[in-house]
C-alpha cells in the first residue's frame, strides 16, 4: 500500500507584526507631542483666534531682543535685524508662497516687532503672528 503525503503549508501569524506597529505608532504619537516646535522660550501674548495657516519660516524675538530665525524643519540661528531682510529673502526663493511667523515674547517692545512687520512688507511677504490660546481652554 502507498501512502499519500500531505503537503502540509506553514503557516504565518500575524498578531506579533500587528503588536509591533500598534506599539510604534504609539511610541511616534507619544513624541511627537513632546517635541516642541521653538527651541528658544518665548512667553506669547494671549490671542482670541488661531490661525490655520503653516507658516514654513519663523522669525524669533526674545525677551532680551535677539532676533532669531529658521526656515521650516531647521534649527534657529541667531540674526542681527540687517542680516532678516536677506534671510528672507532667500527663504522666499526656497518657497516662493511662504508665510511667516512672528514668535514675539510679549515683553518686547512694540518698535522691534514693526521692524520685522516694515521688512515683511518691503518684500511682500505674507505674515502671522504668532499667540497663545486664551487659559482656560
Amino acid at each position: 500500500m502507498l501512502k499519500r503525503r500531505t503537503k502540509i503549508s506553514p503557516t504565518f501569524s500575524m498578531a506579533s507584526m500587528t503588536d509591533v506597529i500598534f506599539l510604534l505608532l504609539i511610541f511616534f504619537m507619544i513624541t511627537s507631542t513632546v517635541v516642541s516646535p521653538n527651541a528658544i522660550k518665548v512667553l506669547l501674548p494671549q490671542g482670541k483666534q488661531q490661525t490655520s495657516a503653516k507658516p514654513l519660516t519663523r522669525v524669533i524675538i526674545d525677551k532680551d531682543l535677539n532676533f532669531y530665525a529658521a526656515f521650516g524643519n531647521e534649527k534657529e540661528v541667531a540674526l542681527d535685524i540687517i542680516d532678516l531682510p536677506v534671510f528672507l529673502q532667500e527663504s522666499a526663493l526656497k518657497e516662493p508662497e511662504m508665510y511667516i511667523a512672528l514668535y514675539a515674547d510679549e515683553t518686547v517692545p512694540y518698535r522691534e516687532i514693526v521692524k520685522v512687520l516694515n521688512i515683511a512688507n518691503e518684500n511682500k511677504f505674507k505674515m502671522v503672528l504668532a499667540t497663545r490660546p486664551p487659559e482656560g481652554r
